[in-house]
């Protein structure tokens, strides 16, 4: 019974995911003929330059990518990837928004929010509203490099076919468009609960995690490490502090260990998703 119930909720959030990717691109983008990053971005100029129902356009831009996906994705999310590009392309064609406003810079912000929240409630629930990350997980999985500079290498040549064969303007405007899409695709799948990890080593480790457990009252985790070579020549063994914190916490954090050691070594690194355990949210006091 959980089961289906995980899955209605599952597809209920991929139908508002898709409807809202719509209205971004129905509302806002398509009637001013701006751009977007990715295959969506690839439909969307070839529908301008030669004047094509981007209904139809959309899927077949896709294809590309989704072959692709075949070879670096499990079956279930690339069935379920396609099953929402045809049906983001359903709703466009049937839809009738009229447009909301003129002002480019208006078009830009909120078309890229709403476009952005439906790739990243998307992609939250196991599909792509746009091939580019398909593409990029290939890449990376061949050659090694990494999604996010495959993506951003695709979408510069992108735009800039965009303004060699539109206008500069327009590729202007597509470009930020590209941008608030981007950090409304991350503020989706994050949410507020934004966390960081930290590994410290210290040679005051006992003084950091008694103020941890006085002041701080976050949870940790204590590794022990075995030798290193450095300026204080071989240690036979080193204790290691591990936590995850939310953004807030981890500025707060750094000061206090810099009051008890400023010559700590830290590491700081982003983590994309938290479960189980007591973690401190930004909201909630727990």
């Amino acid at each position: 019974m959980s089961k289906t119930k995980d899955t209605i909720k599952e597809f209920f959030q991929l139908g508002l995911a898709i409807f809202l990717a719509s209205i971004g691109l129905k509302a806002f983008l398509l009637p001013n003929g701006f751009l977007d990053g990715g295959a969506t971005g690839i439909a969307i100029l070839i529908s301008e330059l030669f004047d094509l129902n981007i209904s139809i356009i959309l899927p077949i831009a896709s294809i590309p990518f989704f072959l692709l996906g075949y070879f670096t994705t499990t079956k279930r999310i690339l069935v379920k990837s396609i099953i929402s590009i045809l049906c983001l392309s359903l709703i466009i064609h049937f839809e009738n928004f009229n447009a909301i406003t003129d002002d480019k810079l208006i078009i830009a912000a909120f078309g890229g929010i709403f476009l952005g929240s439906g790739i990243g409630m998307a992609i939250r629930n196991g599909a792509v509203l746009d091939g580019s990350e398909l593409l990029g997980l290939y890449i990376n999985d061949k050659l090694g490099v990494s999604i996010g500079s495959v993506i951003l290498v695709f979408n510069i040549f992108l735009f800039g076919i965009t303004a060699l064969f539109l206008s500069p303007e327009v590729a202007m405007y597509s470009i930020l468009t590209y941008l608030v899409t981007s950090k409304a695709i991350d503020f989706t799948i994050q949410g507020f609960e934004n966390y960081v990890g930290l590994m410290i080593v210290s040679q005051k480790s006992n003084a950091i995690q008694k103020e941890f457990l006085q002041e701080i009252g976050q949870g940790i985790t204590i590794y022990q490490g075995i030798k290193g070579y450095g300026k204080s020549g071989i240690n036979e063994t080193k204790e290691i502090i591990h936590l995850v914190v939310n953004r807030i916490d981890a500025r707060r954090i750094s000061r206090m260990i810099d009051k008890i050691d400023q010559q700590a070594f830290i590491i700081e690194f982003d983590v994309n998703d938290v479960k189980g355990g007591k973690i401190r949210r930004f909201l909630i006091q727990e």
